[in-house]
């Protein structure tokens, strides 16, 4: 077992990955490591690519199928065939590692003592144009993380880091057998999600040390089904909606377990969106999202207040 596993999952993108797998093999690291790619039941000839990709020259490539559709179950899946590692990095499958990647979250694991440490990810629009509407308040919605060029402890939950470029000490794992990626925040499809929040929050109680790197960098690239406004609608209706079935606030209910202000409130959201976008008010998209948000709550706290727990 190599010391340490750079993994991905993926799923459908078997044409992202021949230039994936070369950047990663053109990565230094001062010790041994491999790839390890998690095969979510792809439709395409995602397969043939890694069976080929496998018998490259290089560092070696290792790959496994898991057949429980989504992301947790991918993500779990990684986590488990890396155990008896001493590292693990997860990047994405529409992602390039910078130069200098791999060393730098090696030296932060290692030198720099962190049981976790989380880097940079820069948003890549190419080949397609930025659409003149997505400012730069939005590309945190895109997973773009960029807290600065000084390394930094993470104390709370304000300078979150996220599994798009992220690195691990697997001895917490396996100190904690039951520190899982959080099925409830499955995400099958495209929207929806959550469950790297939920292990960095998870992360915070157990009190492990984490760290921000920003020497640490992945590009993202962005598929051009997120360029639109629905998307970001989407997105926040959703992650409303998780909060109120599974961490809602402890507040007095009311019908089915919604409290009455909360649909106060987003009436009010709602209220506010329409007169932006009446004046066409530049952040009218982002009060949007906002109200989605208020609104996805009430319907996660309604499925909560049925039983629709899990």
């Amino acid at each position: 077992m190599p010391k340490l596993i750079v993994a991905f999952c993926t799923y459908n993108r078997a044409s992202r990955l021949p230039e994936l797998i070369n950047a990663l093999r053109q990565q230094t690291c001062p010790v041994p490591f491999e790839i390890l790619a998690v095969n979510n039941n792809s439709k395409d000839n995602t397969l043939a690519v890694l069976e080929q990709l496998a018998h490259e020259p290089g560092v070696t490539l290792r790959f496994v199928t898991e057949s429980q559709p989504g992301i947790v179950p991918a993500r779990n899946r990684a986590t488990e065939e890396c155990l008896a590692a001493d590292y693990m990095l997860f990047l994405d499958d529409d992602e390039l590692p910078r130069p200098g990647w791999l060393a730098a979250a090696h030296t932060a694991l290692t030198q720099d003592d962190a049981a976790c440490v989380g880097g940079r990810v820069a948003v890549n629009f190419a080949p397609n144009p930025r659409p003149t509407w997505l400012g730069d308040e939005l590309l945190g919605f895109l997973a773009e993380v960029d807290y600065g060029a000084v390394p930094f402890w993470i104390k709370d939950a304000s300078t979150p880091v996220w599994t798009a470029n992220v690195a691990y000490r697997m001895a917490i794992f396996r100190a904690n057998p039951n520190l899982r990626f959080d099925l409830r925040y499955n995400r099958q499809g495209n929207i929806g999600g959550g469950e790297d929040a939920m292990m960095f929050r998870r992360l915070l109680d157990l009190g492990v040390k984490l760290r921000y790197e920003p020497s640490m960098v992945v590009e993202h690239f962005v598929e051009p089904w997120r360029l639109h406004r629905s998307y970001f609608l989407k997105l926040h209706y959703a992650a409303g909606r998780r909060v109120g079935q599974f961490a809602p606030d402890d507040y007095p209910t009311g019908v089915l377990g919604v409290p009455p202000f909360m649909v106060t409130q987003a009436l009010r959201q709602w209220g506010r969106t329409a007169a932006m976008y009446l004046k066409c008010h530049p952040q009218a998209l982002r009060q949007a999202m906002n109200a989605t948000h208020a609104l996805g709550q009430i319907a996660g706290r309604f499925a909560r207040g049925r039983g629709a727990n899990n």
